[in-house]
């Protein structure tokens, strides 16, 4: 199941014995695990059980019995490896054997969870989620909502000049914003260039506009990518970068001057939109599909071939990229 059909199922409000989230975005694993479990009891009756701390007959025992303290069971298990079949299997029977207990699994890591997917059908009322990595307007919601679940006074444009400077990740920009909470100013981008500082010494977005606009990248794509960024991740950036642009010239070809909220469904702080609109607009709408033949193919042969070095591989593919579409 993805995300759209899952959220619709949380605003019915419906439950289920147990739940599985895994995927690109770690953020989403987490959030998710909380929000269901929130759902169900107070926060504080919720017992966490973290990576090596993991004992499948404790928490097979737990999920069995009912709570002396709780009116229900709740149960998020993180876990970086694939779990045995066996186990998951007989956790999500406890809970249909008894009612009051439920049971979350969060898959962190890289590990191929899809395989543990299986074990998570209607026949025992138990869902599977896949995260994906979103879209910078669906991760603007998601900082906006949090921000307003917190009670921060903000102008827009601060969340986004907040969420670029940390390179696009919604663990380090929450987690800011509880920082900026603590002050009872509205916070601006000056507010947040004052009290956070960005994550990795290579902006992503200054990294992504000089790729497309076939200026030398090498250096900075060799810090990105020492600094721990997944190649995979960088590569669906790129995408989305470029998908970005596609439709910032599509706006202004037929309709005029670019509006972002009307095309990215937010709006990013004046420098970041002006500098990428004016690169869309000098792009040629054939290269466009050009390189997104090119990033399509590339992902494909990432996900599907035995390639030895990914890191060294992509950096030659991103350097031929710069050349191609210079």
């Amino acid at each position: 199941m993805y995300k759209n059909e899952f959220d619709n199922l949380l605003r019915q409000n419906k439950t289920f014995s147990a739940y599985m989230f895994y995927g690109q975005s770690h953020f989403l694993v987490e959030h998710y695990a909380l929000t269901v479990a929130e759902k169900l009891v107070p926060s504080e009756d919720i017992e966490k059980i973290y990576y090596d701390e993991y004992d499948f007959k404790y928490c097979k025992n737990k999920l069995l019995q009912s709570s002396l303290f709780a009116s229900r069971n709740v149960l998020i298990i993180k876990v970086e490896k694939k779990l045995p079949k066996a186990e998951v299997v007989e956790l999500i029977q406890a809970c249909n054997t008894n009612p009051d207990s439920t049971v979350i699994f969060a898959c962190l890591g890289d590990a191929d969870f899809k395989t543990m997917e299986s074990n998570f059908s209607a026949k025992t009322n138990s869902v599977c989620v896949r995260m994906f990595a979103p879209f910078d307007s669906e991760a603007m919601r998601i900082i906006e909502d949090e921000a307003k679940k917190i009670g921060l006074k903000y102008e827009v444009s601060a969340l986004s000049h907040l969420y670029f400077m940390h390179r696009n990740d919604l663990s380090l920009t929450i987690n800011d914003l509880k920082k900026l909470a603590i002050s009872d100013e509205v916070v601006c981008a000056k507010v947040v260039e004052q009290q956070c500082f960005g994550f990795g010494a290579v902006s992503l977005e200054d990294f992504l506009h000089n790729l497309v606009s076939g200026q030398k990248i090498e250096r900075d794509l060799y810090a990105i990518l020492e600094e721990g960024m997944n190649e995979i991740y960088l590569l669906t950036q790129i995408t989305a970068f470029v998908q970005q642009l596609f439709m910032i010239s599509a706006y202004a070809r037929t309709v005029g001057i670019p509006n972002a909220k009307e095309i990215l469904g937010f709006v990013p702080p004046k420098n970041v939109w002006e500098k990428k609109s004016k690169l869309a607009i000098s792009i040629k709408p054939q290269k466009f599909q050009e390189m997104l033949e090119f990033l399509n193919n590339l992902e494909l042969e990432l996900k599907t071939v035995k390639i030895n070095d990914q890191n060294i591989y992509i950096q030659a593919c991103l350097r031929k990229f710069s050349v191609l579409f210079r």
